[in-house]
């Protein structure tokens, strides 16, 4: 079976390391498809809506890295190729229906096809993110994993209240950290395993990458409509760094 990327479509993942305490990860940062796969039989609206990709979310991992001095990985194809947060044994890492509509170009896809997306989008991302950990760990760095995601306002018609929601596993400390000091600003509705948690199958690489080994981590979630300019980036972007400082010296000083 011919290659899922051509070679002027360069690599699957962006990588920038830093020195700094944490790895800040983006799974669905891009809406770009492969050209092997054209546009999957869907209209070029429907690929820049949130189903293909977290709108904003890609420019607040990467203004949050730059702050932090942090680690980031950011995938760098749409999750309507794989999504790189979810089990590939799932239903929904190849997913057919997204939110309303149908995805012509994953209906019925056999093992080989799945096995070719995979082998070119979702292990090269896995495997980055693996990497830059085992590095930290052999170093003796201390490691904390934040994964930063959007979410649509208005989903299957029912509207979402918060403004940004955290998603944890059973190991808290990151999550009651971020929740604890975003919830000091009483104009905002902060959500605590909302509008996702772990029930949603939406835990993948917090639970991989996280809890698997033994590192703190957080799933962070802002509304979409609040990062469509560049200042609603900025300002996110900011509010969470600040968040993200507290949990930080909270570790240093325990």
């Amino acid at each position: 079976m011919d290659a899922l990327l051509a070679p002027d479509e360069g690599p699957a993942v962006e990588v920038r390391e830093g020195g700094g305490g944490f790895v800040v990860v983006c799974e669905h940062a891009s809406r770009r498809l492969p050209k092997s796969l054209g546009d999957l039989g869907l209209a070029v609206a429907d690929l820049t809506r949130h189903i293909a990709w977290d709108p904003g979310a890609a420019d607040v991992a990467r203004r949050l890295a730059g702050t932090l001095d942090a680690d980031l990985v950011l995938q760098r194809f749409s999750r309507l190729v794989v999504d790189c947060n979810r089990d590939p044994a799932l239903p929904s890492a190849f997913v057919t229906v997204a939110e309303d509509t149908t995805v012509p170009g994953n209906l019925d896809l056999v093992d080989a096809e799945k096995a070719r997306r995979m082998e070119a989008i979702w292990t090269p991302f896995h495997a980055a993110v693996d990497r830059l950990l085992d590095r930290r760990r052999e170093a003796g760095r201390p490691s904390a994993l934040v994964t930063v995601h959007s979410f649509t306002p208005v989903f299957r018609g029912e509207s979402r209240p918060w403004h940004v929601g955290f998603v944890s596993t059973e190991e808290r400390s990151f999550t009651e950290a971020m929740l604890s000091a975003m919830r000091r600003d009483r104009s905002l509705v902060v959500g605590d395993n909302q509008p996702y948690s772990a029930k949603d199958d939406v835990d993948y690489t917090i639970r991989r990458h996280g809890r698997d080994r033994g590192v703190p981590s957080v799933m962070i979630e802002v509304r979409n409509d609040l990062l469509a300019d560049e200042a609603g980036r900025s300002a996110w972007a900011e509010r969470l760094s600040l968040a993200i400082g507290s949990f930080e010296a909270e570790a240093r000083a325990a």
